[in-house]
């Protein structure tokens, strides 16, 4: 019988999404024949500026063996509870989108069904109060979750902001200790078979040619092979996102660092402010149709409170996706298969799911229709996903100060997009879709910060007089302040755990503590 298994992975370009990819793929075929090659020039810059993630990042570096207090120490990590939104709704305004759930549910019944009908009854109150990842985080403090949380109250997840160019080079030493090859050399030629146009080979810089089976590209936002080599198209998103480009630097830092991510609402699009252990990360993300480069620019400095570190740099994207992520024996991988933009922290965590994805569908050198397929259908509904919840926090907004905001109410909603608003507002129903990255206590946060609620609640709280909710919802705030009360400040947390490694290793009783906490 034929051995037709794929032998010569070669994935072009470093990076975070290259490093990750040849880390994760090495460890899941470990001991068996496959070689992995990651082609990268040293010459050639990566954006890196994804320092924020979401939880899903954790159980990707577990899987590698790597722990939270190892990856913290490494990449000048802090911690990340959520993202707070500085003027989106309203210049003044704030609300906090918490990686976590609202309240508990009763006799079957969502929690935000009893919020909303003790509203109605004449006592409003915050939803983020009900929230103990983001009352966390507004406090300024950070625990571990109990890994036996006695209520739904006690759940909550965290993530990180660490230096993604550090982030990197972790991947890269856990991919080589596990026998990934790399070549630091230019890519001067793709070659294709002939008949069928399959990548063939590399021919590099330095002379040598480089044959494989299937490809990864992760070169960034030029697709080396699935754009240039196999010309796969592009599908435009520019209608209903309209930012294109943004200046980044980074700056000193100022203060101890917030468990969250801060995006501030600008004229033209809104400002990061991402906290690490040794510096702060900024940045702009605007319409070019609204605002010139050269006065997002000096928004951009007037706004960062600290010394920078150096000049920002332009970063110019189209909102959008290849056409086919998977083409032939290529899949795009990171920037290569398509951006977004940076909000919600979505980058990183699309690199994940695609790394998954090709673990689940990896093919043999037949690369069959129906696997690459499926791969693609998969991908494509992800990342519109992904795409819908973004555009909401744009159409939402109620500022109508400046064009930008205006044309983006003006925005035409996707159908999957606007039907699950309609079913929301209407019912107070969360439609979830297959492939779905953000789960319903995320729209939650969104539909709550974004004023957009339901008038109806859950026909099966006729009955309940409102009066007797005022206790209970009471108690559930009370639990939640008493927790956040004895919590400690974020920035211990960091120098008890996660300042750079001293030099000899922390004790696994140590690391067993944290874990448990």
């Amino acid at each position: 019988m034929q051995d037709n298994r794929i032998r010569k992975l070669v994935i072009v370009g470093g990076g975070t999404a290259g490093w990750m990819a040849a880390a994760a793929l090495r460890r899941h075929f470990q001991g068996g024949p496959l070689e992995i090659t990651l082609v990268e020039s040293a010459e050639i810059g990566t954006i890196g500026v994804g320092e924020a993630t979401i939880p899903t990042i954790r159980a990707f570096y577990n899987q590698l063996g790597l722990t939270d207090i190892e990856v913290m120490r490494a990449t000048g990590a802090t911690c990340k509870l959520g993202i707070r939104f500085n003027g989106w709704v309203r210049e003044g305004q704030s609300f906090i989108h918490p990686f976590g759930h609202f309240g508990q549910d009763l006799r079957g019944v969502s929690f935000y069904h009893y919020w909303r009908k003790l509203a109605q009854a004449g006592e409003p109150t915050d939803i983020a109060d009900y929230s103990l990842g983001a009352s966390l985080a507004e406090a300024g403090k950070f625990m571990a979750p109990s890994r036996n949380p006695t209520s739904t109250l006690s759940i909550f997840d965290w993530a990180l902001h660490f230096d993604a160019g550090l982030f990197a080079q972790l991947m890269r030493r856990v991919a080589e200790e596990n026998g990934v090859r790399r070549i630091d050399a230019k890519v001067t030629k793709v070659n294709l078979r002939p008949g069928d146009s399959f990548v063939a080979s590399l021919d590099l810089h330095t002379g040598e040619t480089i044959e494989g089976d299937f490809f990864i590209d992760c070169s960034g936002f030029r697709g080396l092979l699935i754009e240039e080599a196999l010309q796969t198209g592009y599908e435009h998103w520019n209608d209903v996102l309209f930012c294109d480009r943004a200046w980044a630097v980074q700056s000193e830092g100022m203060g101890d660092p917030m468990p969250y991510t801060d995006v501030t609402a600008h004229s033209a699009g809104w400002r990061w402010r991402i906290p690490l252990q040794h510096r702060y990360g900024n940045g702009y993300v605007y319409s070019s149709r609204h605002i010139s480069d050269e006065d997002a620019l000096a928004e951009l400095k007037a706004a960062i409170p600290d010394p920078l570190l150096h000049e920002p740099r332009l970063i110019r994207f189209n909102p959008g996706r290849r056409k086919q992520v998977w083409n032939k024996n290529v899949i795009a991988l990171g920037l290569a298969s398509g951006f977004l933009e940076p909000l919600e922290s979505t980058s990183i965590a699309l690199i994940e799911t695609g790394i998954e994805k090709i673990k689940t569908l990896f093919p043999d050198k037949d690369f069959a229709p129906e696997v690459v397929d499926e791969f693609n259908d998969w991908s494509r509904r992800e990342m519109e996903r992904v795409r819908d919840f973004i555009i909401l926090h744009y159409w939402a907004n109620k500022r109508g100060d400046t064009a930008f905001w205006r044309d983006c109410n003006q925005i035409v909603l996707p159908e999957p997009l606007r039907r699950k608003i309609d079913l929301f507002t209407q019912r107070g129903h969360f439609v979830r879709y297959r492939w779905e990255m953000f789960a319903p206590p995320s729209w939650m946060a969104i539909y709550a910060g974004f004023e957009l609620l339901p008038e109806a609640v859950d026909p099966s709280l006729d009955g309940i007089d409102p009066k007797t909710l005022s206790a209970p919802l009471a108690e559930m705030r009370k639990a939640v302040r008493e927790v956040v009360a004895n919590a400690p400040p974020h920035a211990a947390f960091l120098d008890q755990y996660c300042r750079p490694a001293p030099p000899s290793p922390p004790s696994a009783q140590a690391r067993s503590e944290v874990a448990a906490e």
